[in-house]
């Protein structure tokens, strides 16, 4: 719930007591409750606090046990508080004041460095360990919260932003280019496979999962954790799977809105975010509370121009779900004039750094802003739902059914087609080929010359930038697909999603960043790493039944959400539908800059120009087709665009 910093000296020097104050005032940009710090010797310890949950208010931080002799400053909530006042044996009559830092404390001084493996929530810490002239610090196993550092062999600085470590004079900024190679040659979201590494020279990160070790001018990264899948639970039917479920799901939900404010949450018409809303809201009945939504909505002026198919306003969706869960005060933001080109500045000095999620920057701080001004402390949503609770899309059912076929199992696979048949409105005689196909790979191409292989991402760094870096050897090393293309075995990629720490510091940086100007967290129950446990745990029949995708949620729901969002199996929502239309008074700034970006010979030492005069020349002038928003072309123009004005701003 805080804001964290803090320097320890090494050779003996004497802190300098402008060096601690010039890290505060960094932060004075933000909305705060109480400024406190804490120093002894050569150590100096930081914290700029916001108050999220009841135990934070007059939480004293940072923390000093004269006892213990450890300090510690927090940037945490911990949802297993329960579990470990039991395990740390918390007298009852204390447990409900103290704050999440001091649980942290009491977890370190009896674990030592395997305390965060014990830890369940959002979470980035510091202790100082004066006994054993240490610093001891850790990051949740998914990076909800940030912390970077700099190190050398007289100093070691952290913060839970970067820029506040360049207020010291023995810190560099930096371009740091191996960094930017990697957001280059990525096609999909992640912003670099090098967990460590930040845009900035000199400047790194603690990996999500993983704790960090800071004695005589040594640093050591320690993995406390991974998501492993364990052996498949085995309950007796459907309806116990079900029973267990919810009752993961529902202490993953009543953890998370831990709050003295109010409890928000995003709203689709799908099925995510339904879930966590229908289990927030009767959670919150229980203390008097309503809940409170936030769903973007289209401009006014927009026309629908997508196949019947998408739903770029799913506004129909999200009132059943109102209805239908009840306890909830709903919210529908369009947003009107605002597009993702005018908040690129604003979302820059945000997230410090480029960023590639160029068409969601507009409603994701616009919600977070109307969230603020609403008293709103905690936001829900539902964004990891898609690996976890919702997991089984139309290729796994492919893939079920052809394993079905191998093993010659065929009145189950009839039947399930025939269910699936029913559910999509389709025929036997449509869907066997491709299970066939499927099944046996190598006979069906004996009789099919076709190939239907999807078209690569094209590459848009500059050819010599690349190879001067070697980043495509670079990330073919660590299993990044440069094409583009999800990997074939969808069970192997769902477990690389949760064990690639690299997947998960974008949503980190941006849900850290936002919840510092807006001084509320947002908050995901899909995320619970006991959720995601069990969910992993389920035998893969859960996730495919009855042909249905994502049977399991659906089942999973009944009674909670509306029959017309469960069994909505031939609409879905379409994000980023309106960002031509929203971007369409500016399109020809937006053109007339990328054509300065294609002569400009800053970015062009990284950037293929050649490629971005050719995507220019195609497209024309003109506003282009809607569509055009989800097209390769699109990606690469708003990418470079985006590092256009980060290298300009930081030369």
């Amino acid at each position: 719930m805080s804001a964290i910093t803090g320097i320890i000296h090494f050779n003996e020097e004497s802190l300098d007591p402008e060096f601690s104050k010039s890290l505060m005032m960094a932060y004075e940009q933000y909305p705060v409750d109480k400024v406190s710090t804490w120093s002894q010797n050569q150590i100096f310890l930081g914290c700029h606090a916001q108050w999220i949950t009841p135990e934070s208010i007059g939480e004293t931080l940072p923390y000093y046990d004269y006892e213990k002799g450890l300090a510690i400053t927090a940037d945490a909530i911990i949802d297993n508080r329960n579990e470990l006042f039991n395990r740390l044996q918390v007298n009852l009559t204390q447990r409900e004041n103290i704050p999440d830092s001091q649980l942290i404390l009491l977890a370190y001084n009896k674990w030592g460095n395997e305390a965060p493996k014990y830890l369940i929530g959002d979470f980035s810490f510091m202790i100082w360990d004066e006994k054993k002239r240490k610093l001891f610090g850790a990051r949740d196993i998914s990076g909800a919260r940030t912390l970077y550092f700099y190190n050398n062999q007289s100093h070691f600085a952290f913060s839970t932003i970067i820029e506040p470590l360049f207020s010291l004079p023995y810190i560099d900024k930096r371009l740091n280019e191996e960094w930017l190679a990697e957001f280059l040659a990525i096609p999909g979201m992640t912003e670099a496979v090098d967990t460590q590494s930040t845009v900035y020279k000199n400047i790194y990160q603690i990996p999500p999962s993983y704790a960090i070790s800071v004695k005589d001018g040594s640093v050591k990264f320690i993995r406390y954790s991974k998501v492993e899948a364990g052996e498949p639970l085995k309950l007796n039917s459907n309806e116990e799977y079900i029973e267990a479920f919810k009752e993961v799901f529902h202490e993953a939900v009543a953890c998370r809105i831990r709050t003295h404010g109010k409890v928000g949450s995003h709203l689709s018409g799908g099925l995510d975010s339904g879930t966590v809303v229908s289990f927030a809201a009767k959670a919150l009945n229980k203390e008097n509370k309503r809940l409170h939504t936030f769903s973007y909505v289209p401009e006014e002026s927009f026309r629908d121009w997508t196949a019947k198919y998408y739903l770029p306003n799913e506004r129909p969706y999200i009132e059943e779900t109102i209805k239908h869960v009840g306890n909830i005060d709903d919210q529908y933001l369009s947003f009107e004039g605002k597009s993702p080109l005018s908040e690129v500045d604003d979302f820059l000095n945000i997230m410090e750094m480029p960023y590639k999620f160029f068409e969601n920057t507009f409603w994701l701080k616009g919600i977070n802003e109307e969230a603020n001004q609403q008293g709103i402390k905690i936001l829900l949503n539902g964004a990891r739902g898609n690996h976890s609770i919702s997991w089984g899309s139309w290729k796994l059912s492919i893939d079920y059914y052809a394993t079905l076929l191998k093993k010659f199992k065929w009145i189950h696979l009839f039947n399930e087609l025939d269910s699936y048949c029913k559910n999509f409105k389709t025929g036997k005689s449509v869907m066997l080929p491709i299970v066939a196909k499927q099944a046996f790979p190598a006979i069906s191409s004996l009789f099919s010359k076709q190939n239907h292989s999807v078209e690569p991402f094209p590459p848009f760094i500059n050819p010599s930038f690349a190879e001067k870096m070697n980043v495509f050897e670079k990330l073919q090393d660590q299993g990044v697909d440069i094409t583009g293309e999800i990997a074939k075995n969808l069970n192997e990629h769902r477990m690389n999603h949760y064990n690639q720490p690299y997947v998960w510091n974008k949503s980190g940086t941006a849900t850290t960043k936002l919840s510092l100007r807006y001084s509320l967290w947002d908050r995901d129950p899909t995320n619970d790493i006991r959720v995601i446990r069990f969910c992993l745990s389920l035998p893969e029949e859960q996730y495919i039944q009855g042909g249905m995708e994502r049977s399991f949620i659906r089942r999973a729901t009944k009674n909670l959400l509306p029959d017309k969002v469960r069994f909505n199996h031939h609409t879905r929502g379409l994000q980023g539908a309106d960002t031509i239309h929203r971007m369409s008074s500016k399109w020809k700034s937006f053109y007339s800059e990328l054509q300065q970006l294609s002569h400009d010979h800053l970015v062009a030492e990284f950037i293929d120009i050649g490629m971005i005069k050719k995507i220019l020349s195609k497209m024309g002038e003109d506003l282009p087709h809607p569509g055009f928003t989800f097209s390769d072309e699109f990606k690469i123009l708003t990418r470079s665009l985006i590092v256009y004005r980060f290298l300009k701003n930081f030369c």
